[in-house]
């Protein structure tokens, strides 16, 4: 199982013309739906004299969190091609914003469908790609003198301290790849007096 995903590196913005109507998309980084979500009222209020404010996100490390809005335009017009591309760019945590300004001529299903398409895929490519790993966590106590086993596998291993106490009993929160799970708790399991007191993968 990959605990590798992918983000945008940050904020892209385009603009797609098509028969006179303007298309000005965002590609906006989220971290929830609550936080996309407040995006989207956001543009709605900049963009307040624009026919239309479409709009999809995708959230979390296995994409399994979306949701798409269509915002007057007809079904699966806007919405659905914009949430492809973010699917094209198998990305996640980001949120996809189109804004149309009505030209006079009608496009059609089929050139709606384009046209949003087109703005999203220009916007996530302003924004970039960049890769993520899936962490896990471990917070472990153990005694003083050992020590310098825990120190051996943090230090030989893709693990990054997150905090750690050193005293008569010591502390420790490690994260690495959650593929590496069952591989360190099992390596610590062998060190003398090491205790797992919190997993959060």
């Amino acid at each position: 199982m990959s605990d590798i995903y992918y983000t945008i590196k940050g904020a892209g913005e385009s603009q797609y013309k098509e028969k006179m109507s303007r298309f000005l998309s965002f590609a906006i980084p989220v971290s929830d739906a609550e936080e996309a979500k407040g995006e989207v009222k956001r543009f709605q209020n900049r963009f307040h004299d624009a026919r239309h404010v479409c709009w999809a996100y995708m959230i979390g490390p296995d994409r399994l969190e979306w949701q798409l809005n269509d915002n007057g335009e007809p079904s699966g017009t806007a919405g659905k091609p914009i949430l492809g591309q973010i699917n094209s760019f198998e990305l996640t945590n980001v949120l996809v914003i189109v804004v149309r300004y009505f030209g006079g001529i009608k496009l059609g299903t089929s050139g709606l469908i384009s046209a949003y398409r087109e703005a999203a895929r220009l916007a996530l490519e302003e924004a970039g790609k960049k890769e993520l790993r899936k962490m896990s966590r471990l917070r472990i106590v153990f005694p003083y003198v050992g020590a310098d086993g825990v120190m051996r596998l943090v230090k030989g291993n893709d693990i990054n301290i997150v905090e750690r106490t050193f005293d008569n009993t010591c502390g420790m929160t490690i994260e690495y790849p959650e593929s590496m799970h069952e591989e360190i708790a099992g390596r610590l399991s062998k060190i003398d007096g090491v205790s797992i007191v919190d997993e959060n993968g």
